[in-house]
């Protein structure tokens, strides 16, 4: 079964940015046909969606990081990427990527830290 794998977060100072990468664990699934997420999870709360992007490219974003956080894929890499601009730190997470749809979500993987700190 598939997992995805994360990659790219670390300790930056707040106004700061980050790009993150995500990449499936076998060569079979396609990320650029998926309908792909963002997600995030800080100590003590509930995973939430951070943004999305559709099969067409339509992209959806979380209020809080609107102007801020921009999502995109490659084909050719097989890869998800999130932008992460203007950082603060209640961006602070553990931040994963999988698919919008809770039928095909792939089992949970490591995720990558992000924190945010002066």
């Amino acid at each position: 079964q598939v997992q995805f794998v994360e990659s790219g977060g670390g300790l930056v100072q707040p106004g700061g940015s980050l790009g993150l990468s995500c990449a499936p664990s076998n060569n079979i699934t396609r990320i650029y046909y998926r309908t792909m997420g963002w997600y995030r999870q800080a100590p003590e709360k509930q995973r939430e969606l951070v943004a999305s992007i559709t099969f067409g490219g339509i992209t959806n974003y979380l209020d809080s990081v609107k102007g801020r956080f921009t999502i995109s894929k490659a084909n050719a890499a097989n890869r998800l990427y999130l932008q992460m601009n203007n950082l603060k730190s209640e961006d602070t997470a553990v931040y994963h990527c999988n698919e919008v749809d809770n039928s095909s979500m792939a089992p949970w993987g490591q995720g990558t830290q992000v924190t945010v700190s002066s």
